[in-house]
């Protein structure tokens, strides 16, 4: 039986007909906010996920439409954000703020399911001056976030005048940033832009949806530098900043990101695939999304600062499969 101690927040979800056929895990990833797969899992063999009011401790029990799904979370976060000695990948510092390379499946903020082992309780460690930065105590020197599953280039302000410095920034949208991602099949031209605004979808709101409903205006510029078939290799370049805003633009345009699991499940369904190609999509961590170029003006100095990180390991893996199967073919 579920133990009745260990959860205090209970969440019912209906499958829809078009997650149908999905993995538990995977339906329950793409409707708890900034939840974790693993997190997940670990809630489902402790009995604390029902399927029609039955436990079920299988992950990858595949849910139908019409099915009632009910999980059971853990108690709220500590009053404040803990500081945590975990490694940070280290860009650039100074006195006023902090540029890393954030790894795919690290949550920039404490949320439920992952009130540890976040950017911030990473950042509170190293720099503990942060604490008292920003408006929100769960967000100490936030000025911008990536989802969970995205990697690349953050900033982080130090102080309260920085902060409000790289908030006004982020909020006026000059900040550069350009991302790599591998999206599936091809676009017919080189180069093109997503203007579509984007609100909350009106049948899932833990999801971003185009719509034309309270939606805020958003724009997404894109380039292909290559092609492989089943799948192309972009640089986008974000003209504003919402809430999935690539994510949800490429799934729209007919091009959702290789690995997304939210906007993204049935992207390779009917597809022919190479073992080679197999076998690296399975190790990606997260999405095939990574924010490689940061541009800003330096909080201080007012001086234009532009940082850079190489894609993860299991995103180059990804691309390196790609590459060889294109030549196979033209062998």
């Amino acid at each position: 039986m579920r133990d009745e101690d260990v959860a205090t927040d209970a969440r019912e979800f209906v499958v829809e007909e078009a997650y149908n056929g999905i993995r538990l895990d995977i339906f329950l990833a793409e409707h708890v906010e900034d939840a974790s797969r693993s997190f997940l899992q670990k809630l489902i063999k402790g009995n604390q996920v029902l399927l029609n009011e039955q436990v079920c401790k299988k992950s990858g029990r595949n849910v139908q439409s019409g099915e009632m799904v009910t999980i059971f979370l853990p108690p709220s976060p500590p009053d404040e954000p803990v500081a945590e000695a975990i490694p940070l990948d280290i860009l650039y510092e100074d006195q006023a703020l902090i540029i890393v390379n954030k790894p795919p499946g690290m949550v920039v903020h404490p949320a439920p399911g992952h009130y540890t082992g976040t950017l911030v309780n990473a950042l509170l460690h190293h720099c503990p001056e942060i604490r008292d930065v920003g408006e929100e105590i769960f967000r100490p020197g936030i000025v911008h976030r990536l989802d969970r599953d995205t990697s690349g280039v953050m900033v982080a302000a130090k102080t309260p005048q920085s902060f409000v410095h790289l908030a006004e920034q982020a909020a006026s949208h000059t900040f550069d940033r350009r991302y790599l991602a591998l999206v599936r099949g091809e676009f017919k031209e080189d180069r093109g832009c997503v203007d579509a605004g984007i609100g909350r979808s009106l049948t899932d709101r833990s999801r971003m949806a185009v719509t034309g409903v309270r939606a805020k205006e958003a724009v997404t510029h894109f380039e292909v530098l290559e092609r492989f078939g089943i799948a192309s290799l972009l640089a986008l370049q974000l003209e504003t900043g919402r809430t999935h805003q690539i994510r949800v633009h490429m799934r729209f345009v007919g091009r959702p990101v290789l690995g997304d699991p939210v906007y993204g499940v049935t992207e390779l369904r009917g597809m022919e695939l190479s073992q080679r190609f197999r076998d690296a999509f399975d190790a990606l961590m997260g999405q095939a999304l990574h924010a490689e170029q940061l541009g800003l003006n330096h909080p201080e100095t007012d001086e234009r600062m532009s940082f850079t990180s190489p894609p993860p390991k299991d995103f180059q893996d990804l691309l390196e499969a790609l590459r060889l199967d294109k030549a196979d073919k033209i062998e």
